[in-house]
This record gives structure tokens, sequence and C-alpha cells, in this order.
């Protein structure tokens, strides 16, 4: 699997987004910094957590017009697999690429700690290494992960299967005392139609490794590579 990575400034996951995917497929992605307007012939391009342009108008808004996003739009247009990790997914919802929007958290406090998360659709290419029902332990960083959208959109993402991750208990009841930001839902990540648009609150890459405290994110790399050929 060919991966590259886009680099943001105030990007400060990149580095663990790469070693993920280096551990998974045994090749470096290519680091793209946001000012280019190509990108190399990859499987999977992710956006890294971060504050991108610091945050300094809205999560993710300002990024979503740096040069190298037209790309990422017409990559994905194409089929190409898109992971947005945290302030990634505040990228691809400015971007259009994914419905909705990322706002304050719902006690307008930055959020860091582990949470449960259920796999609610394990037939994606970022799922494929997951089984549905399955409960996983991931952490999460944020100020801004309270996702919204209109009723018709949440109905939309509910009946087709797009809504690929809850906010959940350790034994996988989604209710609202599991939900850390105010999510709809308990949304933590969605998919586009396609289903090759993955969004994703918290952050797989950072408990990928037995020496972070867990490996609950591996899964998800592993499978993306096994689906798109570690080749």
């Amino acid at each position: 699997m060919r991966a590259a990575v886009i680099v943001f400034p105030g990007s400060n996951c990149d580095r663990d987004m790469r070693v993920a995917l280096r551990n998974a497929t045994g090749r470096d992605p290519r680091m793209v910094w946001h000012r280019e307007t190509e990108l190399p012939d990859v499987d999977l391009i992710a956006l890294p957590g971060g504050f991108s342009y610091g945050d300094y108008l809205r999560c993710g808004a300002m990024a979503s017009h740096s040069p190298i996003l037209r790309e990422v739009k017409r990559a994905a247009e194409r089929g190409v697999n898109v992971l947005g990790v945290c302030n990634g997914f505040q990228v691809l919802t400015e971007a259009g690429l994914l419905p909705g929007v990322l706002m304050r958290n719902r006690d307008l406090r930055f959020v860091c700690r582990d949470v449960w998360l259920l796999v609610e659709n394990a037939e994606t290419p970022f799922t494929e290494g997951y089984e549905a029902g399955e409960v996983i332990r991931i952490p999460i960083a944020h100020h801004d992960g309270n996702y919204h959208a209109d009723e018709l959109t949440l109905r939309r993402l509910e009946d087709r299967g797009r809504i690929v991750f809850r906010y959940c208990s350790e034994m996988g009841t989604a209710d609202r005392a599991d939900n850390p930001n105010g999510s709809c839902l308990n949304i933590a990540g969605i998919v586009n139609e396609r289903g090759n648009v993955l969004g994703l609150m918290p952050h797989p890459e950072r408990l990928a490794d037995p020496l972070l405290g867990g490996a609950d994110g591996t899964p998800m790399f592993a499978g993306l590579a096994r689906v798109l050929g570690a080749s």
C-alpha cells in the first residue's frame, strides 16, 4: 500500500501517522506539504490531527483551501481512500468531502483521554480489521469534536450505514453519559456515500503499538494494508 500524509502548518500528529502507516505497510508514506499542487500516486491519503493554521478561523477552515486539497478532492472522486483524523476530520467537513460540522465540545473544554468506541460498520476499507459490534479503546484530544448535522443528514448517515464509529461505554452502550463532546447520535466517525473517505475524531495512530499502552488502533492500519495491498 502506498500512502501519503498531508502536512499543514500546525499539524502535530503527522509523524505519529507516518509511524503507524510504516509499521503496517513496511514502507514510509510520502509526507506532502500543504502548498504542493500535485499528489504522488498513492492508495491512501491521510490528513492528520493538530491545529492547522492555528485554528484561527474555524478548525480546518483555512486548511480546506490549501492548494493540495484540490488534489485530495480529485483523488477522492477517483476512489482513492482518504482518512482524516481529528483536525483532519474537521478539514474534510470544511472541504465538503464529508457532511456536517465539528463544533465546540458540549462542556466548552478541551478533552484528552481514552474513550471507548463501538464499531458500527466493519465493511469499509478502514474497518476491515475490526468486527461489527466490537468495542475498542482509542484516545481523543480535541476542543471542537462535537459533530452536528441537520436531521435529514443524520437520518441518511444512520440509514445508509455511514456512521462507522460511535462513542460508547466499555460494554458497548452508546448513551449520553458515554459521549465526551456532545456529538449527535454519539458519532465519532463517518464515511462518505462511496465509503472511501473516513473522518474520525479519536486518534488510532496514538494507540497502534503496545509500547504506547495499547494497540486497538493497529487493526485499522493493518486492515487498510491488506485491503489496498502491501505493494
